[in-house]
């Protein structure tokens, strides 16, 4: 009997994650019936939001204990029973943890053979457009424009700096976690300042580096860090809000941040929310413009890689204690390789 290997979500978390809510086993291999693909997973992407999809329905419904991990791979198609996708094809899909699923046809995403396959989930895949769609489409980025991000070494955040940078930013300023990730920022990505945020006094040190205020913020944390910001804002400012990751992991935050409406008004502020399918019009033209940086080594695409279906579990809580840098994801290895 062939078989195949998931992970099972065994238990929902009581406070941060940890790696013995999951389960590894072992199951039969599943064959597709019609109108359906057999997927060989390839690479599982990792982000702050499988955090979130537990504790509650977001823009999908919540995780519940007792079924295979929620999540999202870039596979190849190894037996298909339906029109369309044909076995060796490089496809997207919603497969789980898992090293083989089946799929309905009409739920995979085709996706061109790149160089190396993990752009696909990084520069190319949602991090990258997320870091595209969020600055240009719905931030409005100018040239000339001071712009913050936070969270700026994860996925999102170090495309989104040196997007900024391409877009003619005037001064781009990243906010990590720690003297380590801030250095490279500004040695690296080309950030002009990196604050930490562990070291506290992030309004303060905003308005250091931001003398004249800020343009545009682009917010993947929430919380603390972004009520500091609103304080520093240039009048008729923009903040894109594209996460919280602070309040992801642990017990609820004590409270949002404060004065949101008072400053929303006195500085007439535009803060907008966005998920990336919100521009899936503009995916092609965005596709083309990061292709473009990156073949001509304009843009970096960092990314942070483990191997094996039974380090997601622990891929997963390192993410959200900050352990990465750029995207995070599992090479999944099948037996013979």
């Amino acid at each position: 009997m062939d078989l195949s290997r998931q992970i099972v979500l065994e238990r929902l978390p009581q406070g941060r994650l940890t790696t013995d809510c999951f389960r590894l086993e072992e199951t039969e291999r599943p064959s597709p019936r019609e109108g359906e693909v057999l997927l060989k997973v390839l690479y599982v992407t990792l982000d702050a939001s499988n955090r979130a999809w537990m504790q509650g329905p977001t823009y999908r419904a919540a995780l519940t204990a007792g079924g295979v991990m929620y999540g999202r791979a870039l596979a190849e198609v190894v037996e298909s029973r339906a029109p369309g996708p044909a076995p060796g094809d490089i496809v997207f899909a919603e497969t789980g943890w898992r090293d083989w699923a089946v799929m309905p046809a009409g739920l995979v995403q085709k996706r061109p053979r790149t160089a190396p396959l993990s752009y696909l989930l990084s520069v190319y895949g949602i991090s990258g457009l997320t870091a595209y769609h969020g600055l240009v489409d719905c931030g409005r980025l100018a040239p000339g424009d001071t712009v913050v991000i936070s969270a700026a070494a994860g996925a999102v955040g170090t495309i989104a700096c040196q997007i900024a940078r391409l877009k003619g930013a005037a001064r781009v300023v990243g906010v990590a976690g720690g003297p380590e990730k801030c250095a490279w920022l500004t040695r690296e990505l080309g950030c002009d300042a990196a604050l930490d945020y562990k070291a506290g006094g992030v309004r303060e040190r905003v308005r250091e580096a931001c003398p004249g205020g800020v343009d545009l913020y682009f917010d993947n944390v929430g919380g603390a860090t972004l009520e500091a910001m609103l304080v520093e804002m240039k009048n008729h400012a923009r903040v894109v809000c594209c996460g919280s990751v602070s309040t992801y992991d642990g017990s609820a935050p004590e409270h949002g941040p404060r004065g949101v409406p008072g400053l929303l008004v006195t500085k007439r502020l535009t803060m907008t929310g966005f998920i990336v399918t919100d521009f899936a019009a503009g995916r092609e033209a965005a596709l083309a413009e990061l292709r473009g940086w990156v073949e001509r080594g304009r843009l970096k695409v960092p990314e942070h890689i483990s191997d094996g279906l039974e380090d997601l579990p622990s891929a997963l809580v390192g993410l959200l204690h900050g352990e990465n840098r750029g995207k995070r994801m599992v090479r999944i290895r099948h037996p013979a390789e």
